[in-house]
This record gives C-alpha cells, sequence and structure tokens, in this order.
C-alpha cells in the first residue's frame, strides 16, 4: 500500500501537469507530503512483523552493495566523465536513459552538467524550495522510498510472481523468470533504467543471498543517501 500511494501521487501530479501547468512549489511540497504519509502508512502497516530483523553479520555487504550501486549510478554522469569521454557520456544519455534515442530534457551537451534555464528539477534546490524541503526530499529518497521499494519489489512482488500465497516462498529461494521480471519492472520505474536494472540485480541478489529484505533496505538507502549528497554538493539537480 504504501508503495502504491507513493507511485499514485508521481501520476496524480504528472496528470495534472498534463492539463494545467503546476506551481513550481507544489513539487518539493508534494513530495515532502508523500514522504510524510507513506512513512506513517509504512509504520501503521508494520510489515516488518513478518521478516527477520536486520541481521549485523549482513551489514558490511548491504553497505558494499550500496556504495557500488551508488557510483553505477553516478559516474556515467559525472563532469569528469563528460570532460574525458564526452562521446560515451552523450551515448549513456541518448540510449540509457527514458527515452532511448533522445536526449532527457536536462541533459545538453554544450552546457551540462548546468541545468537548462527554469528547469523543474531546480524546484528541488535549496536557492528555490528553501534547505527545509530540500533536506525533506533526501530523507524522502533515502529514508522512505527507498525501504518502501525494498519491502515491495523484494519482499512482496518477487515472491508473488511465483505463488499467489507468496509468503509460503523463501527470501533466499531463487527463481530467473521472476528475478528478470522484478528487474525490468525495477529498471523502468526509473529514468536511468539501466543503472536501474542494475540496481535491480544487486538489491536482488543481496536479497537472495542474505534472506534479509532489511538488508537490501539499507543497501538502497545508502545508494540514496549518497546520490542524494552528491546531488546537494555538486548541483546536479537533474538526478532529481
Amino acid at each position: 500500500m504504501p508503495f502504491v500511494v507513493w507511485v499514485g501521487v508521481i501520476f496524480l501530479l504528472q496528470g495534472l501537469a498534463s492539463v494545467y501547468p503546476c506551481p513550481r512549489v507544489l513539487y518539493p511540497w508534494g513530495y515532502a507530503v508523500k514522504s510524510v504519509v507513506c512513512a506513517g502508512l509504512f509504520l501503521w502497516l508494520k510489515p516488518w512483523r513478518v521478516y527477520p530483523v536486520l541481521k549485523l553479520s549482513n551489514v558490511p555487504l548491504a553497505l558494499l552493495v550500496g556504495v557500488i550501486v551508488a557510483v553505477v549510478w553516478i559516474v556515467p554522469e559525472t563532469p569528469w566523465l563528460g570532460r574525458t569521454a564526452p562521446n560515451v557520456q552523450a551515448f549513456y544519455h541518448r540510449w540509457c536513459i527514458m527515452m532511448p534515442g533522445t536526449f532527457p530534457n536536462y541533459y545538453n551537451p554544450d552546457f551540462f552538467p548546468a541545468l537548462p534555464y527554469g528547469h523543474l528539477s531546480l524546484a528541488f534546490s535549496p536557492s528555490e524550495a528553501g534547505w527545509g524541503l530540500t533536506i525533506m526530499k533526501l530523507v524522502g529518497s533515502a529514508g522512505v522510498i527507498a525501504v518502501i521499494e525494498e519491502f515491495f519489489f523484494r519482499g512482496f512482488f518477487y515472491r508473488w510472481l511465483r505463488n499467489a500465497k507468496f509468503w509460503r516462498i523463501s527470501l533466499t529461494s531463487f527463481d530467473m523468470h521472476a528475478f528478470w521480471v522484478v528487474v525490468a519492472v525495477f529498471g523502468l520505474e526509473h529514468d536511468r533504467w539501466l543503472a536501474g536494472m542494475f540496481a535491480g540485480v544487486a538489491y536482488g541478489w543481496l536479497t537472495i543471498r542474505t534472506g534479509d529484505v532489511w538488508a537490501a533496505a539499507l543497501s538502497h538507502a545508502l545508494t540514496n543517501l549518497l546520490l542524494a549528497v552528491y546531488v546537494i554538493g555538486s548541483g546536479q539537480y537533474g538526478f532529481w
């Protein structure tokens, strides 16, 4: 339910924007509100009651996977790669980010990593939204949606694809068809579909390896935290 609400708000804002231009302030405020609401739903429904508690022995591996995914997510879009291999970076933006074959609206090789003037992602920057809403974006990204997605994709969806009574399927049980379906859906949920699929493989492998959905949630949270810190520190709000 928290995941459905989260995605529902995204579709609602997209629908509103297609009919009438939404005030820019609606986006950071909308993100903050849905973060609070979805965190509240998660705490109310308590899905962790039917999962093992995070094992401390799984923490180092979870942190390592989280760092690796963050590096894979960030490096292709760094100014450094743009200077050293501009054609590689241009290829990545054209083919590995939605929609394949076109550049995303935040990428212009002539002045990247600067965003086009007035780009919507800048609505989350401290200069426009204020530090409070920017920090809420960081907290929602790392502390809310990362956890919700792992309980949905790795805890529920992966096992539900195999059996409607998904709770009977062990988290450590591997099924190739279900695994790659989840990887594909998880990747396509993100505009950076290739990096998203890599993340789906990493978090999925971690869950099966450890049998610990909390390990995947911790790993995902660290990835999102590192990405958020990079965004705020570098000013590359195109990630948001």
